[in-house]
């Protein structure tokens, strides 16, 4: 699995890693398919994609605890990142989420804590200045954010007083391509990860034939034949291809993940991804 540099730390984490989105529940805790999310995961990892991306918000914590069994006693170093949700961002409510997550995922520290949502009604000042406190008191490693437009990333960047902004984390595949307008220039600029979540459109790319145009589900079908790969593989595949970028595809079966690891490691050429990019310029 290749690795990539997060923002400017020196840490590296692979291009490709695990979103948990549904896993242990959706807004409430469902165990119900538990060992078989334990049973991805774990295999996620095996393969190389040993960075999982969870939230408090996803099962109501439950999805946490899941990906606390999932990684418990791997002899692999997973890089773990979560999310505090927008209505716990006062600095207090910063704190006391943090020590619950990491509680959840029975960790010591959280290697990736991002601000889910901007919450206007709270100043970022004052959040950015608890994960300050989280990083200073080695319960934080990195500091990110999620959802966040450049002119809100830009005034988190200048509430930090001795930490960076690393990453921020948003929607990104060939359906959804509006941050190529100014946050992939800016990030570039700035040398902040992107971290592509939704990176199959949920579901679309895999099935372009029901969800696609007849010119668009014919390219991702071309190349796939072309390089023997799924559409699915093509598709991540060119999330991945620019180097400011990581993605974190959801999957909760075996035969997924299996799947989104075959899109790494390799690259489509040049003229591939620029026909790609044009077939699919409408979605800028």
């Amino acid at each position: 699995m290749e690795y990539r540099e997060l923002g400017r730390t020196g840490w590296k984490v692979p291009v490709l890693g695990q979103g948990t989105w549904g896993i242990g529940g959706f807004y409430s805790k469902d165990e119900s398919k538990d060992a078989e999310a334990i049973e991805a995961i774990r295999l996620g990892i095996e393969l190389g994609m040993a960075f999982i991306d969870t939230a408090e918000a996803y099962g109501g914590g439950h999805s946490e605890e899941v990906v606390g069994k999932a990684i418990a006693d791997t002899k692999a170093e997973v890089f773990v990142a979560t999310k505090v949700s927008p209505e716990h961002l006062s600095y207090e409510s910063v704190i006391r989420s943090a020590k619950a997550s990491l509680r959840r995922l029975n960790v010591k520290t959280i290697d990736l804590y991002q601000v889910h949502w901007p919450n206007p009604r709270i100043p970022i000042r004052e959040t950015m200045r608890a994960m300050e406190r989280l990083v200073k008191d080695g319960l934080v490693r990195f500091i990110g954010v999620s959802n966040f437009s450049v002119s809100e990333l830009e005034e988190a960047m200048a509430s930090l007083a001795r930490e960076e902004i690393v990453s921020n984390q948003v929607e990104y595949s060939l359906l959804e391509r509006g941050i190529e307008r100014d946050m992939i220039p800016f990030c570039e600029r700035e040398r902040i990860t992107v971290i592509a979540y939704s990176p199959l459109a949920r579901g679309k790319l895999s099935e372009p034939d029901k969800h696609l145009s007849k010119d668009e589900a014919d390219a991702l079908r071309k190349l796939a034949e072309k390089y023997r790969k799924t559409p699915s593989q093509i598709a991540l595949n060119w999330v991945i291809r620019r180097p400011i970028a990581v993605a974190i595809p959801k999957a909760a079966r075996v035969e997924h993940v299996r799947e989104n690891a075959g899109s790494a490691d390799w690259s489509m050429s040049p003229e591939d991804y620029e026909l790609l990019c044009r077939v699919f310029s409408r979605r800028l």
